[in-house]
This record gives structure tokens, sequence and C-alpha cells, in this order.
């Protein structure tokens, strides 16, 4: 049987993993009609990612959801830490957690995929504004002038969906991305690992922290997931095999020295090929590719995950704006020139780890052997936790490309301290920024008949930080300065002012690079 779905939705999103759910929630929060797509009919039950930003948690502000998913984290304590070890897991190097971080979240939170995937899905199938279709997998589509058209099916009955823009979240082996002939841009890691998770039945003495075991033996990693829950990752050694790794008696000799065997049980084992990939484009007419289908990476920053988020939060602000015909549809242009950059960057990140962990190791094992110690790779002073680097900025798009660097703001998520006004309780500061565009400056701002024009057709915010204390954290220091800064939906710095650039200055270059319907 062959059904016609006679809406035609602004956005349909294909895959209903983390990703795909929190694109949808953000996309119809946004006023949008969405449809979904997802072939299985229930939440995988068991671990993948294991840990959430804080940043992706303060995108959850404006839907009001930050509060409850932050219930759900167990972030790194003050004094737990991340970082590297030896084979007697020495610490060697890497960071200590902060309590709190520049976006007014903890910086690194630990979850149960199971428990928010199944939050986000019910957040999505109960939304209003969000159709879905579960169990249903998408067969083909075709991308026509003015939309895209759709067609899946489950064991009763086909049906066909069509919608302005589709978003495939259909993960790494994406048929979407296939389909399309989209090829990968490998950045050169494919390592097969054991990866086992486990559940704690038992006192134990297993701390919570997140080591890279550097041992010339096997390479390794522990991580402490949310309780009661712990995760090992095993590096193949040459010549072994998928099949003897997932032994249990084989597993259960790597995890002898860690742990005794009666104070856990196995809940999830599996053998992986890590990759670092980036797709060779990210948008083709009106299907764009988000999630695991456009980036794959290694996974020693926890950001596979993370990544795809940032995907949709960048969406989640640009579709409304070309679909509510205030922007032109070559605004979505800027999707793959500030995504793709930003996710090449944290993957070769994640592969720069990789090889500073091979580096260590054969340092150690030289040390055996009486040998000198071998050359450290080139990435060996930005490739570890804590040693000065943060998030990758954006490069290149929606942004004043003049003002970026790596020691800038432009680029940069705006720092979010706790504030207040007068008596008023104290709110973190995207509250009174809201969800569109705010021009932020210490006392008010005069600006031009055009910049005026500009501020009212964007919506944006005028936002004076004047009168308003600082509870917790920090404003950016160039608004200390006494400078006006422009950020963007995505709590993205635009630009600021300077000796060199007014504020009027700022909303030309806005208009400049944002195509005003």
């Amino acid at each position: 049987m062959r059904v016609a779905v006679e809406t035609v939705f602004d956005v349909a999103i294909v895959g209903l993993g983390p990703v795909g759910c929190f694109g949808a929630i953000l996309l119809a929060e946004a006023g949008l009609k969405v449809v979904c797509l997802e072939k299985e009919s229930e939440v995988y039950k068991l671990p993948r990612a294991v840990n959430l930003d804080g940043e992706i948690i303060r995108a959850l502000q404006a839907v009001d959801l930050a509060e409850t998913v932050n219930a759900m984290m167990q972030p790194l304590r003050p004094g737990e830490r991340a970082g590297f070890a030896n084979s007697k897991r020495e610490w060697l190097f890497g960071v200590a957690a902060s309590p709190s971080g520049s976006h007014g979240w903890q910086p690194s939170n630990m979850f149960d995929q199971p428990e928010l995937e199944q939050f986000l899905r019910d957040k999505t199938l109960e939304h209003q504004n969000v159709t879905t279709f579960i169990g249903y997998e998408v067969t083909e589509f075709e991308i026509q002038p003015e939309q895209v058209t759709l067609s899946a099916e489950d064991n009763a009955q086909n049906i066909v969906v069509a919608a302005k823009f589709m978003i495939a979240c259909d993960g790494a082996n994406s048929p979407t991305r296939k389909a399309l002939e989209i090829p990968w841009r490998d950045l050169g890691y494919d390592q097969d690992w054991l990866v086992v998770d486990v559940v704690m039945t038992a006192e134990h003495d297993l701390a919570n922290e997140v080591l890279q075991i550097c041992d010339p033996d096997r390479i390794h990693t522990y991580v402490a997931t949310k309780e009661p829950f712990r995760r090992w990752e095993f590096q193949l050694n040459p010549g072994e095999t998928a099949d003897q790794m997932l032994k249990e008696d084989t597993i259960a000799k790597l995890l002898d020295p860690w742990v005794p065997r009666d104070t856990y049980t196995l809940r999830r084992t599996a053998v992986y090929q890590f990759h670092a990939a980036v797709a060779a484009t990210w948008r083709r007419e009106r299907v764009l590719l988000a999630g695991d289908a456009a980036h794959q990476t290694p996974p020693f920053l926890g950001q596979g995950m993370n990544a795809g988020m940032r995907d949709l939060i960048n969406l989640a602000w640009k579709l409304p704006l070309v679909l509510n015909q205030i922007c032109a549809e070559t605004l979505l242009d800027t999707y793959p020139l500030e995504r793709a950059g930003h996710a090449h960057d944290l993957v070769s990140w994640a592969v720069s780890m990789g090889h500073l962990m091979t580096h260590l190791a054969a340092t150690e094992a030289a040390e055996r052997a009486g040998k000198p110690a071998p050359a450290p790779p080139e990435s060996m002073q930005t490739s570890g936790y804590g040693q000065g680097r943060e998030q990758p900025p954006i490069r290149s798009g929606a942004v004043m490309t003049a003002q970026l660097s790596d020691q800038g703001i432009t680029g940069y998520l705006l720092s979010q301290p706790m504030v207040k006004v007068g008596s008023d309780k104290p709110v973190r500061f995207d509250t009174l920024l809201g969800a569109g565009f705010a021009l932020i400056s210490h006392g008010d701002v005069e600006l031009s008949a055009a910049s005026q024009a500009v501020v009212d057709h964007l919506s944006i915010k005028l936002v004076n930080v004047a009168a308003m204390e600082t509870v917790k954290g920090r404003f950016a220091d160039v608004l200390l300065a006494g400078e006006t800064v422009l950020v963007r939906p995505d709590k993205v710095v635009f630009g600021h002012t300077s000796d060199a650039v007014k504020a009027d200055d700022l909303l030309t270059a806005l208009k400049n690079t944002m195509p005003f319907c």
C-alpha cells in the first residue's frame, strides 16, 4: 500500500538518533514543521557516546530542556582528571576538571546514551510541530526545484513525504551520502579497537577519571562513565582478530589488572575500526548532511556526538531565516563552510591524540630497551588534554573573517556568566540575549538608519550590560573593555568593535555576509 502525505513540511530529518532528535527539537521550537523518518522502532539500548559538552547543554537553554538534561549528567568533579598515563598508570600529563566552564555549564559531562536518547526521542515524538514515522526506512529520495520528495516503507505500507529541505542524520554508513555519491576525505587514522562497557555490581576502587594508557604492550583507554558504568577501549595488536578479542576469557584477562572479575558484568563488547574522515561536501542543493553522515572521528576527545549536535545548532538558526524568507537560500552555503572546517579541526585533533599515545608508548618501549627515545610527532604540543586548546573556532562563513584568530573572540562562543539586574533573580546571560541575534554593549549605541534597518530586518536585540552584575563567571574581555559585540543566534561571536571597527561597521558586515531577501 502506497500512501502520499499531503503536507509539505519545512524540514525532513532522516535518522532519529540523538543528533536527529536534538535537531528536530531545535527546529520545531523555532516554529518549523518537521517530519522525521527512523527505521528502528526502538532506541538502541546499549551505550555508544558517553560525553556531552557543556556548550550542548547551553544550546538546550533556549528550548527549556537544559536543566532536565543537566540532571542526567555526571560531570567530572573538581580534582578529577583526564589525561595520559604510562603502562603503570602513572600520571604523565593532562587536565583537572573544572567545576564550571566559560559557557555556563560544566565543560565535560558523562551520561548514559540510552537514557538521554530516550528522553530526546520522547520530546521529539510529543512535539506538536513534529510528525514522525518510526519503523520506516527511506528507500529513495528526489531533489526537486522547490522540495525533496522521500519514499519510505515499513512492513505494512510505503509512504511518500515532501519537505523543502532534508537533513540526513542517517549515520556513518549514510545511505543518503552514498546515494549522492559524496566521498570521504580520509584524515589517516584506521585502527581496530575492542570496546568493553561494564556495569559495576560491587564496591570497587576505580577512579572517576579518563586515562589514555600509553602502554607499549597495548595502548588502551579507561573511561569512568556515568555510575554504575565503566568503559575500556583496547587497541588490537598486529595479528589479532575480532573473534579472538570478543571471547569472554580474553576480555576478562584484559580487565583483570583493573578490576576483580566478581565486581562487574559485561554490558556491551564490540570491535570497531576507528576512522577519521570528513565528507567532501555537506550540502547538495536541498539536502544537508549532519552528524556521523558528515564526519567520523576516533573517540579520544569524546566529540563524535557533540560535533553532530553542533551541526544541528548551526542549521537550527539558518533554516528558519531561509524558510521565513528573511534571508536568501544561499545562507545555507555557510553551513558547510563553518561546520566542515570545525569538524576537520576536531577530527585532526583526535588523530593527533592517537599519534601522541603511540609516541608515548614507543618512548616507554625505548626506555625499557635502553634505546634513544623516538622523535615526537609534529602535533605533540597541541594534541593532549589541557594544552591550551578549547573548541576550535569557526574560520569562515557568517562571521567577520578579518577578526578571526586562535587568540581572539570572533568565531568563538561568547562566554556566559550568571548575571543579575538590580534585585532581579540571577539568570544565565543567554536568557537576556534571547534566541536571535544580539548586539551587546556597555551603554547605549548610536546606529545609522542603515544599521537600524539591519537590526529591524533580523530582529536583533540590543542588550546593555552596564547595569548588570556578574554573580558567577565573567563577561568577555572585549565587553569589559567597553567594546560592542555582535552575537549570532547560536551565541557565536560574529564580530566586535575596536579602534578600527564601529558598531555600524559590524552591522554592515553582517548584511554583506547574510544574504537578505
